[in-house]
C-alpha cells in the first residue's frame, strides 16, 4: 500500500499520522463515527493500520498480525470496524435474510455467555492474543479490526452481530486450510462503472438502481460452494496456540468432501443420486415471511444455517429457529434398526422379522442395534466434539411396565449416565484428564472417537435377562438422543444449572413375546438385503472381519446382480489380510459392472500388495479419469509411482491431493523425500518441516492410557466390540421419546 502511494503520500501520512490517528480512535470510542468518516480510502486505512500498530501485541511476528488464525485482509493490513455497515443496513432490502440471520448462529457466534466464558478461559492462561484464534471465525471484525490486543480502544459494539452480513460478502478468496483460512476485503455493497468498489456511504436508492453493480460488489460464484464454508468449518489447532504441535481439531469439509454428497470418491457404501453441497442443506430456499429483494420467486436461500444448536434458540427466546432446529434434526438423519437377537450366547437371530425364535423366562437376552448415518455428509456428532453430546437411550420392559434394562439415562444432576453409548470422543490434557471445559489449546491426544461417519452404520449390542415372573411381550426401543453441551459445561458457561433441550433424533420399538415369535415383517425396516449391508458396515468398521464377510455374503445371496456387495466383501478380506480371497470378489464386482471405479481402487491395493505395481498405477489412473479429486485415488497413485522411482510423476500426484487437502500429511512426508530427490531443496524442507510438525505424537498415548485406567465406565467404549451388561432400575429421570 504505501508503494501504491508513493514518496508524497507516505510523507503526508507520516506527518498526519499522530493527530488522525487520536481522532479515528476518539470516533472509535465513542462508536458514532461513519463508514465515510473513518479509514475507507486507502490512506485513511494506512493511517488506521499504524494507529492499531502503536499498541497492537505482534507476538506472533512482525508480518503475522492475525495469527494463529489463518484469516487476512486483501491488503494486509488492519480494517477498521466503521468499515464494516451493521446488518441492520442490510435488512433495509433483505428483511427477510435479516430476521433469518438474526436467530442463527452466525449472528450470535460471540456474544453467547457460554462461548465468552470459554474464550475468557484462555484469555486468563494464555492471553487475549491467543484468541484470535477463535475469533478469526467466531469474530472476524474484531480480529480484523485489530480488538484483539491487551487494552484495544476500539468500541465493540460489533460484538452483537457476529459473523454479520458483510463479512461473508466481503471475502475475497478461501482455501481449505480452514481455521479462517479466507481473504477479506474492505466491505462495499456498490462498484462503480469501472467495477471499483465504492467504500462511502451508498443510498439505498443509488443501490436499487444499480442491482448488477450491487450483485458485483457482495455476490461470488464461489459462495455457493463448499470450498466457502471449508474457511471456518475446519479447523486446527496450530504450534502457536498449544505450544506443542499442530493437531487437527474439525474436518466437516474433509468429511463431505469424502461423502457420498459431494460424489467425488468412488469409495463411499452408498450413491446419492446428485450432488449436495454444504448450502443443499443448510440453505435451503425457504417461501418468505415478510420481503426481500434477493427472493426468487417467493423464495430465499435460507439464512438460517440450520444445524444442530438447540441452546442458543431456548436462551435468546426464537421460537422459529427452536421449532425448524428440531425438525431439521428429526429430518432422517438416522435409521435405527433393532437387528438382531441372540438367545443365551446361540447363533444371532437376524435380521429379525426374517425368521421365527421363541423367548422364555429366565433368557439371557442380547440385541443388536444398528445406527446408519444415512442423512448428513458428516461426522455426528460434529465440529468439536468434546462438549457436544448425542447417545443411545435402550430400554427394554415387559408389559407390566417393569424395567428390565435402562442405558443411557439423564441422571438427577443433570449428567449422562457415563456409560451410555455416545456419539463422542474424550480429548485429553498431559494430566490425563478431560479438558472439560474445551480447553482445546491444552489437548494433547484423543483418548478415542465413536463419532459415527456419514454413510457408515455403527453397531451397538444391549443385554438384559428375562426374568422368571416377566410379563410378556417384552418391549425394547432404542433411541439416538442429542443436546447441544453436556451439563457440565453448559452450567459452567451459564454459571448456574441451565436445562437444555434433548431431541429425539430416531428411534425404533419392537416386542418379543414370551414364547413363538413368528416371522413379521415391519414396513418401518429396510429391505433386506441393506440391513444386512448396514450390518456388514458395521462389523467391518469394528473390526469384526468375519462376521463382516458373512453379511456381505448374505447381500450379494440376496441380490447378486449388485456389484458392490462383492466389492464389500473384497474391502472386508483385504482388511483382514486375505488378499486372494479379495482379488477373487473383485473380479465378480468387475465382471458385474465393467471399469467400476470403486472395485478398481481395492483391486489396485491388492495388486500393489502382491508386487503388481504396473497394473495399480493403470487402474488408479482410470479412477483418476471419473474421480478427478479423489484423494484417496491420487494418494495411492502417488506412493505406486513413487515406489517405481518416478518420482515427478509421483510429485504431480501428491501436489493434487494437496489442491485437495493442504494438510494431508502422506503428501507431507513423501514429498519432502520427492522434492529433495529433484533437487527441490527448499521445498522439501518445507515439507519435512510441516509432517513434522503434523505427525502423531507417539508419546501422547499414554496421557490417553491414564485417562481410560482412571475411568473403567469409558474405557470399555474404546473396544470396538463389546455389550453393555448393566442391569439398573428404573430411572429417575428418562428423556422419553421427543423430548425439547
Amino acid at each position: 500500500m504505501k508503494r501504491a502511494l508513493g514518496q508524497v503520500g507516505r510523507i503526508v501520512i507520516g506527518t498526519l499520522l499522530g493527530a488522525t490517528s487520536a481522532c479515528i480512535f476518539m470516533a472509535l470510542q465513542k462508536g458514532g463515527a461513519r463508514a465515510s468518516d473513518s479509514a475507507t480510502t486507502p490512506a485513511q486505512r494506512e493511517i488506521y493500520t499504524q494507529s492499531v500498530k502503536q499498541h497492537y501485541n505482534l507476538r506472533f511476528g512482525q508480518d503475522k498480525p492475525f495469527l494463529p488464525s489463518n484469516a487476512t485482509t486483501d491488503t494486509g493490513q488492519f480494517i477498521s470496524p466503521q468499515a464494516f455497515p451493521a446488518a441492520k443496513y442490510c435488512s433495509h432490502c433483505h428483511q427477510e435474510a435479516h430476521a433469518e440471520w438474526r436467530e442463527s448462529a452466525h449472528a450470535n457466534s460471540f456474544r453467547a455467555p457460554w462461548y465468552i466464558k470459554n474464550t475468557a478461559l484462555l484469555t486468563a492462561e494464555k492471553g487475549i492474543e491467543y484468541t484470535r484464534h477463535c475469533e478469526g471465525c467466531h469474530n472476524p471484525i474484531a480480529l480484523l479490526s485489530g480488538a484483539l490486543t491487551k487494552g484495544s480502544p476500539i468500541n465493540r459494539k460489533f460484538d452483537e452481530d457476529g459473523v454479520t452480513c458483510t463479512v461473508c460478502h466481503s471475502i475475497q478468496k478461501v482455501d481449505t486450510r480452514g481455521t479462517g483460512s479466507y481473504v477479506m476485503a474492505q466491505p462495499a455493497v456498490l462498484v462503480d462503472e469501472k467495477d471499483q468498489p465504492i467504500y462511502d456511504d451508498v443510498s439505498d436508492k443509488e443501490i436499487l438502481s444499480h442491482l448488477d453493480r450491487h450483485s458485483k460488489a457482495v455476490m461470488k460464484d464461489f459462495y455457493r460452494s463448499s470450498e466457502f464454508c471449508s474457511a471456518c468449518h475446519k479447523a486446527a489447532l496450530p504450534k502457536q496456540l498449544n505450544d506443542y504441535k499442530w493437531q487437527r481439531a474439525i474436518f466437516l469439509y474433509d468429511e463431505w468432501q469424502l461423502s457420498s454428497f459431494a460424489k467425488q470418491s468412488p469409495l463411499p457404501f452408498y450413491i446419492k443420486d446428485g450432488v449436495s453441497t454444504c448450502q443443499t442443506c443448510h440453505m435451503t430456499p425457504e417461501s418468505l415471511t415478510t420481503s426481500d429483494s434477493g427472493a426468487k420467486e417467493g423464495r430465499l436461500a435460507s439464512h438460517r444455517w440450520l444445524g444442530a444448536n438447540t441452546v442458543l434458540p431456548k436462551y435468546y427466546n426464537y421460537s422459529t429457529q427452536m421449532e425448524k432446529t428440531v425438525a431439521f434434526l428429526k429430518a432422517g438423519v438416522f435409521n435405527v434398526d433393532i437387528f438382531g437377537l441372540e438367545r443365551n450366547g446361540e447363533k444371532i437371530i437376524a435380521p429379525l422379522g426374517s425368521e421365527d425364535f421363541t423367548v422364555s423366562p429366565g433368557d439371557l437376552l442380547t440385541t443388536s442395534i444398528v445406527i446408519q448415518n444415512k442423512g448428513i455428509a458428516h461426522s455426528h456428532v460434529p465440529e468439536q466434539r468434546d462438549m457436544y453430546e448425542s447417545w443411545i437411550e435402550f430400554e427394554a420392559k415387559d408389559a407390566a411396565g417393569h424395567i428390565l434394562m435402562h442405558s443411557g439415562a439423564i441422571q438427577p444432576n443433570g449428567d449422562l449416565d457415563p456409560r451410555a453409548h455416545s456419539f463422542t470422543n474424550r480429548l485429553v490434557n498431559t494430566k490425563g484428564e478431560i479438558n472439560d471445559l474445551h480447553q482445546v489449546w491444552n489437548n494433547r491426544v484423543v483418548a478415542y472417537n465413536n463419532t459415527i461417519a456419514s454413510g457408515r452404520s455403527q453397531l451397538v449390542r444391549y443385554q438384559f435377562k428375562v426374568p422368571t415372573e416377566a410379563k410378556g411381550p417384552i418391549t425394547v426401543t432404542a433411541r439416538v438422543n442429542y443436546r447441544r453441551f453436556d451439563q457440565h459445561f453448559m452450567d459452567f458457561g451459564m454459571g448456574k444449572h441451565y436445562e437444555m433441550p434433548v431431541v429425539a433424533m430416531a428411534e425404533r420399538t419392537r416386542t418379543f413375546n414370551l414364547g413363538s415369535n413368528p416371522i413379521a415383517v415391519d414396513p418401518q425396516d429396510n429391505k433386506e438385503w441393506m440391513r444386512w449391508n448396514n450390518f456388514g458396515i458395521a462389523m467391518l468398521d469394528a473390526q469384526q472381519y468375519a462376521e463382516s464377510v458373512h453379511a456381505f455374503e448374505h447381500v450379494a445371496q440376496l441380490r447378486p446382480d449388485y456389484a458392490d456387495a462383492f466389492t464389500n466383501i473384497a474391502i472386508a478380506n483385504f482388511q483382514w489380510e486375505r488378499y486372494e480371497a479379495s482379488r477373487t470378489s473383485l473380479n465378480k464386482a468387475l465382471a458385474l459392472s465393467p471399469h467400476n471405479s470403486r472395485a478398481l481402487y481395492y483391486l489396485a491395493l491388492v495388486e500393489r500388495n502382491q508386487g503388481q505395481v504396473d497394473n495399480a498405477i493403470a487402474d488408479l489412473r482410470e479412477v483418476i479419469t471419473k474421480f478427478p479429486r479423489s484423494r484417496d485415488a491420487h494418494r495411492e497413485l502417488g506412493f505406486s509411482l513413487y515406489q517405481q522411482h518416478k518420482y515427478d510423476e509421483a510429485r504431480v500426484e501428491y501436489e493434487t491431493l494437496q489442491s485437495i487437502d493442504p494438510d494431508d500429511l502422506a503428501a507431507h512426508y513423501i514429498l519432502s523425500i520427492v522434492y529433495r530427490r529433484l533437487g527441490m531443496k527448499e521445498k522439501a524442507s518445507y515439507e519435512a518441516a510441516m509432517f513434522a510438525d503434523q505427525k502423531d505424537d507417539p508419546t501422547a498415548s499414554t496421557y490417553a492410557l491414564e485417562f481410560l485406567r482412571k475411568h473403567n465406565e469409558v474405557a470399555s467404549e474404546t473396544v470396538p466390540w463389546h455389550t453393555h451388561t448393566d442391569f439398573a432400575p428404573e430411572p429417575a429421570h428418562s428423556v422419553g421419546p421427543s423430548t425439547q
